[in-house]
């Protein structure tokens, strides 16, 4: 019986220790994905890849971060709902969430958008958005879910104002070459 507990736990314990090695599926990439053991190693690694959605692969900054006013796509969000009150924001973990909204005092209709930032890149695949519509009679409200029509409308102003803030930015780098 002791025999028994001692070789289940040897074992048991072998086997922890090789999944630390075994190759895992990236449940974003699908692709098998070995992870280092060495928690520190993996982390250094992670940073030098540039790791996280809103950081550059860019390697020749040294150690610069890049903040939300150097992402376009956030700049452009911000700029596109400057007129909206915002309830949640949270650069690092790439959502933007509005308060409820109404341009007219006495409406009884207002609107709640839900911006989620899938990617740094400035195109229409990298960001989400969700918007609801609360419609309230006598204190009874109702939440619904907008269709997509007004989402891609919105997302549509979103990457017209990215489109103009890149080519600022381009025209600002240009001139600053120019300097030095």
């Amino acid at each position: 019986m002791i025999r028994f507990l001692i070789i289940t736990i040897l074992l048991s314990g072998f086997l922890t220790g090789c999944a630390a090695f075994k190759a895992e599926v990236d449940p974003i990439t699908g692709k098998k994905v070995r992870k280092e053991p060495n928690l520190q190693k993996r982390g250094d690694d992670f940073a030098k890849e540039g790791g996280g959605i809103f950081n550059s692969n860019n390697m020749s900054r040294g150690t610069n971060y890049e903040f939300a006013t150097a992402n376009v796509m956030w700049r452009a969000a911000l700029n596109s709902l400057d007129f909206i009150p915002l309830q949640s924001v949270n650069y690092s973990g790439g959502v933007l969430i509005t308060d409820w909204y109404s341009n007219d005092i006495n409406s009884n209709e207002s609107i709640k958008l839900e911006i989620r930032f899938l990617s740094n890149e400035t195109s229409p695949s990298s960001i989400k958005i969700i918007s609801y519509k609360k419609i309230c009679k006598n204190q009874n409200c109702k939440t619904i879910k907008l269709n997509n029509n007004f989402n891609n409308k919105l997302k549509n102003t979103i990457m017209d104002q990215a489109r103009k803030l890149k080519l600022e930015d381009e025209t600002k780098e240009k001139k600053r070459k120019k300097k030095s």
